[in-house]
């Protein structure tokens, strides 16, 4: 049995539906909400309800459970965030409810960056995270990861929302020249069930990202094409960036862009061009190849906070 934490969300949606195209018995974690979950639809999946505080409930989820993908986070509430209950401290519990089960491997994503010692609050979370996995005493694969992008996603979809938006103009951090590394989200998720199937990278601790350097600019300027839409360029120094989206965000109900994304394009978030191909034989799809999904219309998110 393969249990996935963070099912719901961006990245484990798709690799649950994978997951059951392969035949794997799945079961993901669901925290306690009165909000319907938004599992994958037309998937056979089991579920399992513990918040990461509840011991006894995130036990019981581990029966029967060889592997885990553990890809629960906060992030993705921006300043609502709860880091330190959820990313770090609920990993530390869920390891340690993993090693009571005798769990034989779990598979967490981080983000490229991660360090105990940096000044941004999610990726001194991931490292932390990342301790209480290595330490744990079982079998693991850590994949810090690039910037990943799809359908539903925080990032391309974000953008799209924001340039639609804008009145003409369209505002960046800095200079614009910061690199990332973008990652389509199929081939992240080729690479996690790789791994488990292959046996790749067993505890080891493994950097990726997608087969192109592109700066932020080119990011912007690729996505405007996309949507056939163009907005003059603005730059502001990232504290005054971050301080409006603070702003919007108390504004502007499920404004679209985490403020954690500013302290992402802070410095440039690269790796190897080479590691998937080399270590699993997949060539890293083109950003500018994967973006039709940005032309459907987007829901709006001048909406309520649940």
């Amino acid at each position: 049995m393969i249990l996935v934490t963070g099912g719901t969300g961006f990245i484990g949606q798709t690799l649950i539906r994978q997951l059951v195209t392969l035949g794997k018995p799945v079961r993901t974690l669901l925290k306690p909400s009165p909000v319907s979950p938004n599992l994958p639809r037309g998937v056979s999946v089991e579920a399992a309800v513990s918040s990461f505080k509840d011991w006894r409930s995130l036990r019981a989820a581990m029966k029967g459970v060889d592997v885990i993908f553990h890809l629960a986070g906060s992030e993705r509430l921006s300043s609502r965030a709860d880091l330190t209950g959820t990313d770090v401290e609920g990993t530390q519990l869920l390891m340690r409810a993993a090693a009571d089960a005798g769990v034989e491997r779990v598979f967490f994503i981080s983000h490229l960056g991660a360090d105990r010692a940096s000044a941004f609050a999610v990726l001194k979370a991931k490292a932390l995270a990342e301790g209480f996995i290595v330490n744990s005493g079982l079998d693991y694969t850590i994949f810090r990861s690039a910037v990943v992008y799809g359908p539903g996603d925080q990032f391309t979809t974000s953008l799209a929302k924001l340039l639609r938006l804008s009145p003409g103009f369209f505002l960046l951090p800095g200079d614009g020249s910061t690199l990332i590394q973008p990652l389509w989200i199929e081939d992240l998720v080729t690479c996690m069930i790789l791994s488990l199937e292959e046996n790749i990278a067993r505890n080891q601790i493994l950097s990726l990202g997608g087969g192109e350097y592109l700066s932020f600019n080119q990011v912007v300027a690729t996505i405007q094409a996309t949507l056939e839409i163009r907005r003059k360029l603005f730059y502001l120094p990232p504290p005054y960036l971050r301080t409006l989206a603070l702003f919007m965000e108390q504004v502007m109900p499920q404004f679209p862009v985490s403020i954690f994304w500013l302290d992402y394009l802070a410095v440039d978030r690269t790796t190897a061009l080479d590691t998937l191909p080399r270590m699993f034989g997949v060539i890293p799809a083109r950003f500018h190849q994967q973006l039709e999904y940005l032309k459907l219309k987007p829901q709006s998110f001048f909406r309520s906070r649940k």
